[in-house]
């Protein structure tokens, strides 16, 4: 869910010292509320600073409790992002589930993996973890781009502490998204095709096959400002939980 999840959580400042904006989501499901995402984001040219908090709603928070914060830190190397930091605590079903991983060297490095990873998935080699980023500074580099070229081609390897990931977009047009009352935006938007793959850290019960199958998604991007950045307004993906997700970017309560 995490590395899917990022995709709603980045916009772009443009300022030099990005100064933090806020963004919020509500995500449904079979016509039901829930997910609620809510997002402080500072991303400017050179550096980059994400804090995001999810937690489940509706009929889905009463039967699966589950809430996380997570803040990633870190800086673009011309193109590319460098992440210095990424930290991300919460629970699921009652359990606490805490991940720190620093990047000497650039290299992932990690200090706390709450669960331990042997209770659940199978290992990463460190080869394979060699060169790879978080999931949250692979969306930053992607949104970078969408405000700099207006397109959203690319393609990024992913750590998050236990999964190994490949995430691809491509982009797909432009589109009018209609009023819904789900939804603070309606208009022209860029539409953007997205798909993310797992190349390791397997769950031990998963069935293999099914773990491996791609999963599928569409972004939207769109200034909600006159002359702001383009942010995602809407996005759509598949989840292993509850199918597909619709996420819509949502006023503050």
């Amino acid at each position: 869910m995490r590395y899917l999840a990022a995709v709603l959580l980045l916009c772009l400042a443009p300022a030099a010292r990005a100064q933090p904006v806020s963004a919020h989501y509500a995500a449904y499901s079979t016509g039901l509320n829930v997910l609620r995402l809510d997002a402080e984001l500072a991303i400017g040219p050179r550096d980059y600073r994400v804090r995001l908090t999810y937690r489940t709603a509706g009929t889905v928070g009463a039967l699966v409790r589950a809430e996380q914060d997570t803040v990633v830190e870190g800086a673009f190397l011309g193109d590319h992002p460098a992440p210095r930091r990424f930290y991300s605590a919460g629970h699921f079903r009652g359990r606490p589930r805490v991940t720190q991983i620093d990047y000497p060297k650039g290299q992932p490095d990690i200090r706390t993996l709450t669960p331990p990873n042997e209770e659940e998935r199978e290992p990463v080699a460190p080869a394979d973890q060699a060169g790879t980023i978080d999931s949250v500074s692979a969306m930053a580099q992607l949104v970078r781009q969408v405000n700099a070229t207006g397109r959203c081609d690319g393609q990024s390897r992913t750590y998050d502490g236990r999964r190994l990931a490949e995430l691809t977009a491509r982009t797909a047009g432009r589109e009018v998204l209609e009023q819904t009352g789900r939804s603070s935006f309606a208009g022209p938007a860029l539409r953007c095709d997205f798909e993310g793959r797992q190349l390791g850290g397997f769950r031990l019960d998963a069935d293999r096959a099914s773990a491996q199958r791609p999963r599928r998604g569409t972004a939207w991007f769109a200034a909600v400002t006159p002359g702001g950045p383009m942010i995602p307004v809407r996005i759509q993906f598949e989840t292993d939980l509850i199918g597909k997700l619709v996420m819509y970017l949502a006023a503050p309560e």
